[in-house]
């Protein structure tokens, strides 16, 4: 996975974004609301905005800033407020993981009903809730096929190392409200069925995402007790 950091400035803020121009080849399932499901896909972007981010149409931003570096074709976008200029790169045993972590509001999965999430609450209450870009975004890369199924068990297996490594870094949670996941199978060959952190890919994406996002996350814990 060759990343390229490209910064554009919007809104008065030099903001950066991760393009990973993957190319023919490769099938790809994600969360993402531009380019999310399963098929076929040749580019992943994944674009910093400001924290307090107020556009209501985050699908066309997500397509003018595609179309601004050159990506054409169908491709993966995602948003998200945490640092893009500090996305951690693991590779490992043949899975390549980029992962971008900020944890401003860790949340758990399972909440009480009608509990509000930090991140979500309006901001009054006739106000409607604010949609808040994600701050965890993960994008793996595999070189072999993977079935529907074992694309969905990898999405599976990500989100559930990307939890273990969270709390071992010391962060009482599963994540944010509005984490993204992308993974990227390359085309060809008998596909693999399994995608689970017991299965030969699967163990693989495990141990790489889990690496990714344990730095990703000490490296956010550090600066928030260097700012006291």
């Amino acid at each position: 996975m060759k990343l390229e950091t490209v910064w554009r400035v919007e809104d008065g803020r030099r903001l950066a974004s991760t393009l990973w121009r993957a190319g023919p080849g490769h099938r790809m399932i994600s969360s993402a609301m531009l380019g999310g499901g399963i098929g076929p896909a040749g580019w992943v972007l994944n674009a910093q905005v400001p924290g307090a981010y107020a556009r209501t149409d985050p699908v066309a931003h997500l397509a003018e800033l595609a179309a601004a570096g050159g990506l054409e074709g169908p491709g993966v976008g995602m948003l998200t407020a945490a640092s893009v200029a500090r996305t951690v790169r693991r590779d490992g045993e043949g899975v390549s993981v980029s992962a971008t972590v900020g944890l401003r509001v860790p949340t758990w999965a399972a909440s009480p009903a009608g509990a509000p999430d930090p991140e979500l609450a309006p901001l009054d209450e006739d106000a409607t809730p604010a949609w808040k870009p994600g701050t965890i975004n993960i994008v793996v890369a595999v070189p072999v096929e993977l079935s529907d199924a074992a694309l969905v068990n990898a999405v599976v297996t990500a989100t559930e190392a990307k939890t273990q490594a969270l709390l071992e870094a010391g962060f009482p949670c599963t994540g944010t409200a509005s984490d993204a996941v992308c993974v990227a199978a390359a085309t060809g060959g008998t596909p693999e069925v399994f995608a689970g952190p017991r299965s030969a890919w699967g163990a693989r994406i495990a141990r790489t995402v889990h690496a990714a996002v344990r730095a990703g996350a000490l490296d956010y814990a550090a600066r928030l007790e260097a700012r006291g």
